[in-house]
């Protein structure tokens, strides 16, 4: 090889740009991690109501490590999705200083059961609220199933001025309600929009005008719904030919 003037010359110039590639690297590095490029502006921005300037000032100042270049956009992305209120998170880098996060929040919709909270998408999450919230509870991975169901509930009761304060979900499916005014409404797991319909379209002639507490209302039957009032007394049942006497027994019943 060392007689080979062609192939010493080829080899060299090899070598003197490996050595060339290597000295721009160490100069590129220098150059970036150089406080010449600090991160100078932070710019926060989102529809805000939960996450506090003190929780962000605190990512900032223990999260926030490196240079406009070596920052770690993914360690900081994910350190701002550790905060409880925190949904989605947007990160970018503006030439030459500046940091623009963007922070979604999570829109509670509901509770799930007493362990977590419910968002409009139907996603579950841990954080602490004092706001008066329907409480929903299904099997597990059915929060955006009974979501959804709650949603479409709501909307159908409107009407009659009725609102769900809780909705459950069976594991065999089947949906019990309970309205603002107490009642229970047991819709089971067949034809609920039919059924839930049916019921709405009855109300205003029916439970709205007994003037009643009503303590539950079954809605598992072909043409009609069952009723419990709690303080129903049956009335006298006369025979023929006996006189009627009062009855000696008050108590709850079932009511079609």
């Amino acid at each position: 090889m060392w007689d080979k003037p062609q192939l010493l010359m080829w080899l060299a110039n090899l070598l003197y740009a490996l050595a060339a590639l290597l000295f721009l690297y160490a100069l590129l590095f220098v150059l970036i991690n150089l406080p010449v490029f600090p991160v100078r502006q932070i710019q926060v921005s989102g529809d805000l109501h939960h996450i506090t300037r003190e929780q962000v000032q605190y990512i900032v100042r223990h999260e926030l490590k490196g240079t406009f270049f070596t920052l770690n956009l993914d360690r900081t992305r994910k350190a701002f999705e550790k905060l409880p209120w925190a949904r989605n998170v947007s990160i970018r880098r503006r030439w030459p200083d500046r940091l623009e996060i963007v922070l979604e929040e999570h829109q509670a919709l509901a509770r799930w059961g007493t362990t977590a909270l419910v968002n409009t998408y139907g996603e579950l999450f841990d954080a602490a609220s004092n706001d008066t919230l329907p409480v929903l509870d299904g099997p597990q991975g059915a929060s955006a199933e009974v979501s959804r169901g709650y949603l479409e509930i709501r909307d159908m009761l409107a009407p009659i001025d009725r609102r769900p304060m809780s909705i459950s979900l069976s594991a065999r499916r089947a949906w019990s309600i309970k309205l603002d005014d107490g009642t229970l409404v047991e819709v089971g797991r067949e034809n609920v929009k039919a059924r839930l319909g049916k019921f709405v379209a009855a109300y205003p002639r029916t439970l709205a005008v007994l003037n009643r507490d009503i303590e539950y209302v079954d809605l598992r039957y072909p043409n009609g719904f069952a009723v419990r009032v709690p303080d129903f007394k049956p009335g006298p049942v006369k025979k023929p030919g006996v006189p009627a006497r009062p009855s000696p027994v008050a108590g709850q019943k079932k009511a079609a």
